[in-house]
């Protein structure tokens, strides 16, 4: 409970008792008795060892079934968890080989047409032209 719940509860509380003695009589007895029949169906107490033995440390969220089997195979539990590291780092290297190979034929192919092409030489001093080279890529 938080502080706002437990001022509220006080509150209402110290409301009830101030007009606890305004109750009449009849009322004050059934609530006594209704008391009284409550404390008799209260469960008894009963007394809990203190210490308990752990026979082996384990996480609470592990769940035991599966942690269970790791700890049998200890180089299993290691390996669960480089297996899926390893590959993603294999991923993130393969796509970006894919994209640097993409990047060189887009490359290669524009140099390749410009090459093919029948320009004069003063065409590659045009600045509108190597604007228009620029946007191709």
């Amino acid at each position: 409970m938080n502080t706002d719940d437990l001022n509220f509860a006080y509150k209402v509380r110290h409301a009830l008792n101030d007009k606890l003695d305004e109750l009449p009589a009849s009322t004050t007895d059934r609530l006594a008795q209704a008391r009284k029949m409550a404390l008799a169906r209260k469960k008894a107490h009963v007394e809990v060892p203190l210490s308990v033995r752990v026979a082996k440390t384990e996480l609470a969220a592990a769940g035991g079934g599966i942690s269970g089997f790791f700890s049998q195979f200890s180089w299993l539990g290691r390996v669960s968890m480089v297996v899926p590291a390893l590959a993603l780092v294999i991923g993130m290297v393969g796509i970006y080989q894919y994209e640097q190979q993409e990047r060189i034929a887009d490359l290669a192919e524009i140099d390749a047409a410009v090459l093919s092409d029948e320009l004069p030489l003063n065409a590659y001093l045009d600045h509108g032209f190597n604007a228009y080279l620029s946007q191709s890529e």
